[in-house]
């Protein structure tokens, strides 16, 4: 863990050809720092800009020692450069913003209140008003509405760049594929339950392009179903896929000793002349296989690394405290 006392607040913002913005937004982040008398980092991720944003990013560490900048080499994804910087940031709150100008940094000082403060471990924007097309709206309510009722997790807006985490929560998860969106999930399974809102200021896009498309949200179901999957099945996949294919074995055996006995004594018809018989035997075939598939996803499992990461929160004894 990078966390440092002497650094309150680290803002990682992931950008993908952003050059006009960056400088404004570094200018007013560092204005509510200055104002608000807080210690503070920026870290830039380029996530393989086409255009000067990152001559951009290595002028404005030149200017300001509280920025520090990473380049990719290509385009991986935002998912990527949030990783990326939650292993280099040293804050006691962590914030993720986007660099489009959307965010407004002036929600920083209330939202590292609630966290320092209210014990909160992740703050989530909910941008309430927002200045988006309807195209993109109305699909954007659609899939909070289904995340909310997957996760339990009761927010309104997941897809808001702007959330605060403790320090804590960023150093012990992981993030990868798309699953950005997905991060108060899989902090709530780590264990990080405490999870609150707060309504912020949403701006429209000044500089630049969108980068949002329609493949977002078929490839956002996806990964909704994988975090919830991951989350309560990860480390012991035989309980789902043991479970499921040990009904449906017992379902199938079932049903042809049904079959059996009815031949036995009601010779009229024979077993494979009935539907129900081509029932049983998918039955069967398909709970073997999903025994099978729980098995070798048990051993995979148990052969990783990751296997016994847990978080622990704290220990004592011992003559010290951590």
């Amino acid at each position: 863990m990078k966390e440092s006392k002497d650094i309150a607040i680290s803002i990682v913002i992931p950008a993908l050809n952003e050059e006009e913005s960056l400088p404004e937004l570094e200018a007013w982040i560092r204005r509510v720092m200055r104002e608000n008398k807080l210690t503070y980092e920026v870290i830039f991720i380029d996530d393989g800009s086409t255009d000067k944003t990152w001559q951009v990013m290595q002028q404005l560490v030149l200017e300001n020692p509280s920025v520090r900048a990473i380049k990719f080499r290509r385009n991986y994804g935002k998912s990527a450069a949030l990783n990326v910087g939650f292993e280099e940031c040293r804050g006691e709150v962590v914030f993720t913003m986007d660099a489009d100008l959307q965010d407004s940094p002036d929600e920083v000082p209330e939202m590292y209140r609630m966290v320092t403060e209210d014990g909160l471990d992740i703050v989530s924007g909910w941008k309430k008003k927002r200045h988006d097309p309807l195209n993109k709206r109305l699909p954007s309510k659609l899939y909070n509405a289904v995340t909310r009722y997957i996760s339990g997790i009761h927010l309104h807006d997941f897809n808001c760049g702007l959330k605060a985490y403790r320090g804590e929560v960023v150093h012990a998860i992981e993030v990868y594929g798309e699953m950005h969106r997905y991060i108060p999930m899989i902090a709530k399974a780590a264990g990080f339950k405490k999870i609150g809102e707060k309504v912020v200021q949403h701006q429209a896009r000044k500089y630049g392009v969108t980068k949002f498309g329609w493949k977002r949200y078929i490839t956002g179901f996806l990964d909704l179903l994988s975090v919830t999957f991951v989350g309560r099945f990860g480390k012991a996949p035989m309980h789902f896929f043991g479970t499921i294919g040990t009904i449906s074995f017992f379902i199938g055996v079932v049903i042809l000793v049904y079959l059996s006995i009815s031949k036995i004594f009601y010779t009229e018809y024979g077993i494979a002349d009935r539907p129900l018989f081509f029932f049983g035997i998918v039955a069967l075939i398909i709970g073997t296989q999903l025994f099978v598939t729980g098995f070798l996803a048990e051993l995979v499992a148990r052969s990783s690394p990751n296997r016994n990461n847990y978080v622990i929160e704290t220990s004592i004894g011992g003559g010290e405290e951590s």
